[in-house]
């Protein structure tokens, strides 16, 4: 198989304040970059911040100009990001969660949350899903936090012939220990790497837990943030074997 460098980016986003939070996603691109990474997956809204008061507001098309720098930082540095962030559909349409995949080759694909916690209904409908991503021999299956609550969503992934599943979320302290036993036990159910990018901060009135995560296809852990704070959760395989390490940054360098 050929080489393969996934990471989560456990960043604290900025409630409300997606150009800053723009400036701190090109910081971990960059900072991703220097550490090989070629698909960084980012926490569930996290160009705005979990604040679906504020989502209404924030929702962009998904092609709208606002993400120009980010997509042509991803193909500058031949790096795929999956961002979160509020988005619309078409005028008039409801407000989706979206993970917006920003090519290396500078294309753009959208993932919508298929499933919503609840009370999240609303300020945002449910969604469609989207595209396994294609990245040479390996099919990356995407999932944003309640997606992977639900067991068939998972297995519906590893039936498409998913090789990764890759999840950005956010989980808080209380939920940590239930949501990451469950990530774990798709990844050794399944037979897939499992990566969980959790906010590195509070959010939304949340407090987060960050510990994000990747999982090999045995469920064991490949490498984990040990708490919050901004950090890249690197797994690398090189020659059929997997090694993971976590890096944390500062957060001056990540701004």
């Amino acid at each position: 198989m050929t080489a393969l460098t996934l990471a989560a980016a456990q960043s604290i986003s900025i409630a409300g304040d997606v150009p800053a939070n723009i400036l701190r996603h090109l910081a971990f691109m960059r900072a991703a970059a220097e550490q090989g990474v070629q698909v960084l997956v980012f926490p569930e809204l996290s160009l705005s911040g979990y604040e679906p008061s504020l989502a209404a507001e924030l929702a962009i098309a998904p092609e709208d100009a606002l993400l120009t720098p980010l997509r042509e930082m991803a193909r500058e540095l031949r790096l795929t990001a999956v961002v979160g962030m509020p988005i619309r559909l078409a005028p008039g349409a409801g407000v989706s969660i979206a993970a917006l995949v920003l090519g290396a080759d500078g294309s753009l694909a959208v993932y919508t949350k298929q499933h919503l916690h609840l009370g999240e209904e609303v300020a945002f409908v449910a969604g469609q899903g989207g595209d396994v991503l294609e990245w040479r021999d390996d099919r990356i299956a995407l999932a944003v936090c309640a997606d992977f609550s639900h067991a068939s969503h998972a297995r519906q992934a590893a039936q498409a012939g998913a090789t990764v599943y890759a999840a950005g979320v956010l989980i808080s302290e209380g939920g940590y220990a239930t949501d990451s036993a469950l990530l774990q036990g798709y990844a050794a159910e399944h037979g897939l790497v499992v990566l969980m990018a959790n906010h590195g901060g509070p959010s939304g009135g949340w407090a987060c837990a960050g510990r994000s995560a990747i999982w090999g296809a045995d469920g064991q852990v490949l490498a984990a943030a040990p708490g919050g704070g901004d950090a890249l959760v690197i797994a690398r395989r090189d020659g059929g074997r997997w090694t993971g390490q976590a890096v944390a940054l500062w957060a001056e360098g990540a701004r």
